[in-house]
């Protein structure tokens, strides 16, 4: 009896040591995103970026000495409220060490002012783009890949400015995005001389828009520009507007760059009649190149919205563990700066195996992503390159970089 006894004793022994090696072998990141919600389809290609850069990483060697990093999944729905119980549940429930994410602004605003920033814990996101972000009191824990859009605002007033238009009407969604978004372009097209005949904020979800779309049709207005999610109102409105023969011409961003949008509302219908902006890369630049092949390779088109960020930002999330030499949270925070930009040793995306050995030898790097340079800021803000995007001879969206 006494026998059995120390035998059950030590493979109790032997078993609490095997699991504590297996955790201790997986390094858990939050990939927290708008999996529901109004952007939905969107986010897909964006968390595959993700987890393609954890499968490339785990790879070539994985995370410290051959630890496998394990993306956890949450999701914000692209809404304050969820954002904060996502955040809540990687943080403090699966003790992730980094978060990307989360997709949307708002999500982003609630997470880390209420979890991510008091817990010490760095958020790097792929999507987030409101200018409010850029002024955070965030301890330099929250960081983008993604440009405010505080430039993305004022491409879209260049753009209108120079396709002749000079006289716009304009409605934004009641969020933190799309309201930031709106504020940034009514002031830089008014800034070239334009005149926004009329401005209306909006709440999403609502079942019609025609009272809305009254009140901003009756300025003589050239077009309408829609500030605002397609899966939330931006596809009601411009179909509203349409049937009551109020507006044909329309601008918007990349939050209603969705194929669901031409098919919906009609590729004849919008063809030579709408203009969306969204992030971009450099197609022919060679970090992008050796992305977008992988990326093509698990199913999933390389040009979709944030795909590339999302891959990027995952990729760098890795590199600041790997420059941490731990998980501890406040060193990951502190490295991600001195992997982002230079000097060092430039890696490019799949070269995993490149910077573990410089970090190894003590060398400084410096990731070019697939999104470009990722030099971040003082407020851990980029600059980004995008694209204007028309409805092409073939019914899909087809895009150029503007330059």
């Amino acid at each position: 009896m006494m026998k059995t006894f120390k035998q059950l004793a030590l493979a109790s022994t032997m078993l609490a040591f095997v699991g504590t090696a297996a955790i201790a072998d997986e390094i858990k990141v939050g990939s927290v995103a708008g999996v529901t919600g109004p952007i939905a389809e969107l986010v897909v290609p964006i968390v595959a970026g993700r987890q393609m850069a954890a499968d490339q990483i785990n790879a070539a060697g994985g995370l410290l000495n051959g630890d496998t990093m394990t993306m956890v999944l949450a999701d914000s729905q692209c809404d304050p409220k969820a954002g904060v119980d996502a955040g809540t549940k990687v943080v403090n429930v699966e003790q992730v060490v980094a978060i990307v994410g989360a997709s949307c602004s708002g999500a982003t605003n609630g997470m880390v002012q209420s979890v991510t920033i008091p817990a010490g814990v760095v958020a790097l996101s792929d999507s987030a783009t409101a200018p409010s972000i850029t002024d955070l009191d965030d301890n330099d824990l929250v960081f983008r890949v993604a440009a405010s859009d505080a430039y993305q605002g004022a491409a879209i007033a260049q753009l209108a400015w120079d396709q002749g238009y000079r006289t716009l009407a304009m409605t934004y969604a009641n969020d933190d995005y799309n309201a930031g978004l709106a504020g940034v372009f009514e002031a830089a097209f008014k800034g070239l001389g334009g005149t926004i005949t009329s401005n209306q904020m909006h709440e999403p979800n609502k079942a019609s828009y025609r009272s809305e779309l009254s009140t901003l049709s009756g300025n003589g207005a050239e077009g309408l520009a829609i500030f605002a999610y397609y899966g939330g109102s931006g596809i009601a409105i411009m179909r509203n507007a349409l049937e009551a023969g109020l507006f044909e011409k329309f601008l918007a961003a990349d939050g209603m760059f969705d194929q669901s949008v031409i098919d919906q509302i009609g590729a004849d219908v919008l063809r030579d009649n709408i203009m969306i902006t969204q992030a971009a890369s450099d197609y022919d630049d060679p970090s992008y190149v050796a992305f977008a092949g992988a990326f093509e390779a698990t199913g999933h088109s390389p040009q979709a919205p944030y795909a590339a960020h999302g891959y990027d930002a995952a990729f760098l999330i890795a590199l600041a563990i790997e420059k941490a030499g731990s998980t501890d949270r406040a060193a990951i925070s502190a490295a991600l700066r001195e992997v982002a930009g230079p000097p060092g040793v430039v890696i490019r995306p799949g070269e995993w195996a490149k910077a573990k050995a410089a970090i190894a030898a003590g060398q400084d790097v410096n990731y070019e992503g697939a999104v470009g340079n990722n030099d971040f800021d003082g407020n851990g803000d980029v600059t980004g390159l995008f694209s204007v995007n028309v409805v092409g001879a073939d019914g899909k969206w087809t895009g150029n970089l503007i330059r």
